[in-house]
């Protein structure tokens, strides 16, 4: 593998975003396994800065598994309102939480194969939740950050997040997999925005050709 894929290169870019955000961890406040699905599921077109102002009161009211899945969806819908799409994520965490009851004994599986059949827990979801909660990288969490850095860097060319997931899963070392994302999502937020990146600041310049730069060292 040459070019952009060259590992040496896959190595600068790891190291450079080690360098810049050395304790990247994932933004949703959380205290338990459950509370990260609850919150990740929550997240979906929405900040994770507005998630953490309603999950405080979600989990006040409904602290298990076992108390989401005996709420009444009125209830639900009304404490989760502002994180938008609302009915269907009511929908999704009350089911979630029955599932999480009846077919794993109120804890949260620890394998994809099992966490992707919660309703709610696309594979992004059980990606966040297996990485962060159990520290098993089952894949490459591929957000709107992770997509276009990815694609910026060279390291994917997918059109849709599993084809870039692919790709990334193939090109970085497995150890790498959890961090690579809770870093990148940093520097997405920071540094390499959608529009206007500020690229004039940012430690991955030279290692990086993207067209869209809007500086040259």
């Amino acid at each position: 593998m040459g070019g952009d894929l060259a590992p040496e290169r896959i190595a600068a870019i790891l190291k450079a975003l080690d360098e810049a955000y050395p304790n990247a961890v994932c933004a949703l406040d959380h205290k338990t396994p459950w509370e990260l699905l609850v919150a990740t599921i929550l997240s979906a077109q929405c900040t994770d800065v507005r998630v953490n102002m309603v999950t405080p009161e979600l989990f006040r009211r409904f602290p298990t598994p076992a108390a989401m899945a005996a709420a009444p969806i009125p209830e639900l819908e009304d404490l989760i309102r502002t994180t938008g799409f609302f009915r269907n994520k009511a929908k999704s965490i009350k089911g979630a939480a029955q599932a999480i009851v009846e077919r794993f004994g109120g804890e949260v599986p620890r394998t994809l194969e099992e966490l992707i059949t919660v309703p709610g827990a696309a594979r992004k979801t059980a990606n966040v939740v297996l990485g962060v909660s159990y520290g098993l990288a089952e894949g490459v969490v591929v957000d709107t950050h992770v997509f276009r850095i990815a694609r910026r860097l060279g390291l994917a060319k997918g059109d849709t997040p599993q084809k870039v997931e692919e790709e990334l899963m193939r090109v970085l070392p497995r150890e790498k997999w959890i961090d690579f994302s809770h870093q990148v999502i940093h520097h997405g937020r920071q540094v390499c925005l959608a529009r206007n990146p500020k690229c004039n600041i940012c430690n991955l310049e030279q290692l990086c050709h993207s067209k869209d730069k809007t500086w040259h060292s």
